[in-house]
């Protein structure tokens, strides 16, 4: 713990670190996030002491996967989501204001000899976005679908380098167990050419790869309701992934129906703000029929996913079965 200590500090210029209460484990003992206070030392987003959140990587204390899926491909992709998680808050962050409003990145630390990261960002707590929520109302989906327009307006056309060359969690190159497991049929089948349809859109921005509910952190005294967390999965993509993912987290089968037009015409209304607001030359009718066109591949892009690491998930219900069908009547009608 000393070493810990004095690795923050030499990190920040603190004079003091404080640790606080632990937020919660990562994801198979992948290390922990813990609230600290740093004296001493001065950010942009505050005066000394400053509140802050430590994600300690520490690779040496990995263990299974509590589903199973714990084999060298899920080591490697973990591994490569803290690398890519901390080259965006250093390399990429900054990029986000008010709209998409992120972490401030503090600092960040490779540790020798492949043993993880430390990475220190903003307490987001401490500056008002402390709800979390597990259900949300029709404002809060609308908070955070504007929250993803504003980001992939930000990010439309980045190269992600040094992210994942294609964004989500569940990129079907990166979960070849998943995908050897799940049972034969027609998403199995096309599951190839939707990998290809979304990765070889046109139009191409960074998709947050984690975008559910439980990552975005809510204010009720700030202007903007809404800020995001948890980048491990960030890279090149079309946003419909980041869209059709979270309203799977948020809303059931019926009202993920019953609202999807809706849903959909504010996300592009937002984006298509955003996009004029930021000055971009781009044909904005051409990228809305485009992503539009993908949404059901987005979707079936992610059941194809589950049906291979959780077959039995309640997202697998009656709409995302339509979604699914849709894509590949829309696949069979193109081939």
């Amino acid at each position: 713990m000393d070493e810990f200590l004095e690795t923050v500090k030499q990190l920040t210029g603190a004079s003091d670190v404080r640790l606080g209460e632990s937020i919660q484990s990562l994801w198979s003992g992948y290390g922990v996030i813990q609230r600290a206070e740093l004296s001493g030392v001065r950010v942009p987003f505050g005066n000394s002491p400053v509140q802050v959140v430590i994600k300690h990587i520490d690779l040496s204390q990995a263990r299974s996967n509590r589903r199973g899926w714990g084999g060298d491909a899920s080591h490697r992709r973990k591994v490569r989501s803290y690398e890519v998680e901390s080259r965006f808050y250093e390399s990429f962050s900054h990029q986000c204001d008010d709209a998409c409003r992120v972490p401030a990145f503090v600092a960040t630390h490779e540790k020798s000899d492949d043993r993880g990261w430390i990475i220190v960002l903003e307490d987001l707590d401490a500056n008002g976005f402390n709800r979390r929520k597990k259900y949300a109302d029709q404002h809060d989906i609308e908070a955070c679908l504007s929250w993803l327009a504003h980001f992939h307006a930000t990010f439309l056309s980045n190269a992600a380098s040094g992210l994942w060359p294609v964004g989500t969690y569940w990129h079907l190159e990166t979960r070849p167990d998943e995908f050897a497991a799940m049972r034969n049929g027609p998403l199995k089948e096309y599951a190839d050419l939707i990998d290809r349809r979304l990765s070889n859109a046109t139009f191409q921005t960074l998709v947050h790869g984690d975008a559910k509910l439980a990552n975005f952190c809510f204010s009720d005294r700030n202007h903007t309701p809404v800020a995001a967390v948890d980048f491990q999965y960030v890279g090149r993509g079309c946003g419909m992934k980041d869209v059709a993912y979270f309203i799977s987290s948020c809303l059931d089968e019926r009202e993920a129906a019953a609202q999807q037009d809706s849903l959909l015409a504010f996300y592009f209304g937002q984006l298509k703000s955003a996009l004029q607001s930021a000055r971009h030359a781009i044909e904005f009718n051409a990228l809305e029929r485009e992503w539009r066109d993908l949404y059901p591949i987005a979707w079936a892009d992610f059941c194809r996913f589950l049906l291979g690491w959780s077959p039995d998930h309640w997202k697998l219900n009656a709409y995302s079965d339509q979604m699914t069908q849709a894509a590949i009547d829309q696949l069979e009608t193109r081939d």
